[in-house]
């Protein structure tokens, strides 16, 4: 697994929120009291709601340091602040006090998160939710190239309220013309998202034009009555979450979270290293990590998530544009089609094809 990502750099957040909706996520896995979760880490939101209903453990697993660092600092806010304070600290709301903030959440960081944010203070000042590359890349689009294609009253009037088929027509006569397909596809190539948004070797395995692809799940989001609530699409055309917010930092379930969050630990490295350490899970939070793995390297990798699963363990996991599934590689797990399907039709996520759920086999 290691080789895929060897030439990959792991010196700068990538992503400063997850981009998998953990609404799904967490209704698929259904985490239970004194389970061990495995969880991808990226910037630790998804690994965070998994910690709503007390889990013995989630372990947010990633090879880059410095998202690791932004998890802990995510986790050491939750800690130290009230909800108000966490929501201006990491850039939700507006506020000229996160340089203060931060000093009251430093003495809950482990030492090498604290210097590196003592080194970093600015990222922390200016919102840390809009200061990773992807979220940079996104920024870009909206600054550059949206106003381009799009008035400010069509996207405001993108999000107004709306029955489906007043949204359908809305997208067809008034958002989705030429020069919108045309720039779209543009900056969505293989070729501006490898230079400015996701790594090209995340890019290795996909045999489909990538940027016909997302205008086609853009299409698929954006005629639909689900897209005015969207916070992904919120942040991507207006720039901020506004009244929409990812599942960890809603008013509801911060408390629960906070309560918690001293059950979720980070590990630096792979899954494999991670396994060695920690033993076996009961759930699985896997992102969209086999999107970047040759047939071979993702059927040796799932393998080893299942060899490492507890009997009736729930795998989840993200295609984007790379077809692929556990079941059909792994005779121990069986693919629950009748989920994945419906809650794939209700993903958030902007770019994703498919939601994935496996159920290990129980012994026989």
């Amino acid at each position: 697994m290691s080789k895929q990502l060897e030439k990959t750099s792991h010196d700068f957040i990538r992503y400063a929120n997850c981009w998998e909706d953990a609404d799904i996520l967490v209704e698929a896995l259904n985490v239970q009291p004194r389970e061990r979760v495995f969880s991808i880490g990226s910037a630790g939101d998804n690994s965070f709601s998994l910690l709503m209903n007390n889990p013995e453990l989630v372990l947010a697993v990633d090879i880059n340091e410095v998202q690791l660092h932004l998890i802990e600092l995510k986790k050491a806010a939750f800690k130290s602040l009230n909800y108000t304070d966490f929501l201006q600290f990491l850039g939700f709301s507006k506020s000229t006090k996160r340089g203060d903030l931060y000093t009251s959440v430093k003495g809950a960081l482990p030492i090498e998160s604290a210097n590196y944010w003592d080194n970093n203070l600015t990222q922390i000042e200016n919102g840390i939710i809009y200061e990773g590359k992807f979220e940079k890349y996104f920024e870009l689009f909206r600054k550059k190239v949206l106003p381009l294609v799009q008035s400010k009253q069509n996207v405001s009037d993108l999000f107004r309220v709306k029955s489906q088929d007043k949204q359908q027509k809305f997208f067809d006569k008034r958002w989705n013309n030429w020069r919108w397909r045309l720039l779209f596809k543009v900056f969505f190539s293989k070729f501006v998202m490898g230079r400015f948004g996701r790594d090209p070797a995340f890019l290795n395995e996909v045999k489909i034009p990538v940027s016909t692809f997302i205008l086609g799940t853009a299409k698929k989001h954006l005629s639909a009555k689900n897209c005015q609530k969207n916070y992904f699409l919120n942040f991507i055309m207006k720039g901020k979450f506004e009244n929409e917010l990812p599942h960890y930092a809603r008013p509801e379930n911060f408390e629960t979270i906070k309560k918690n969050v001293n059950n979720l630990k980070t590990f630096k490295g792979f899954a494999e290293e991670a396994f060695k350490v920690h033993g076996s899970f009961d759930k699985f939070n896997l992102s969209n990590i086999f999107e970047y793995m040759s047939p071979e390297i993702f059927t040796a990798v799932a393998s080893d998530i299942v060899e490492h699963s507890s009997p009736k363990a729930r795998i989840a996991y993200w295609n984007l544009m790379v077809e692929r599934k556990i079941a059909e590689v792994n005779d121990q797990v069986v693919y629950n089609t009748e989920t994945s399907n419906r809650l794939t039709k209700i993903d958030k996520g902007f770019f994703y094809s498919g939601f994935r759920l496996d159920f290990k086999k129980e012994p026989s």
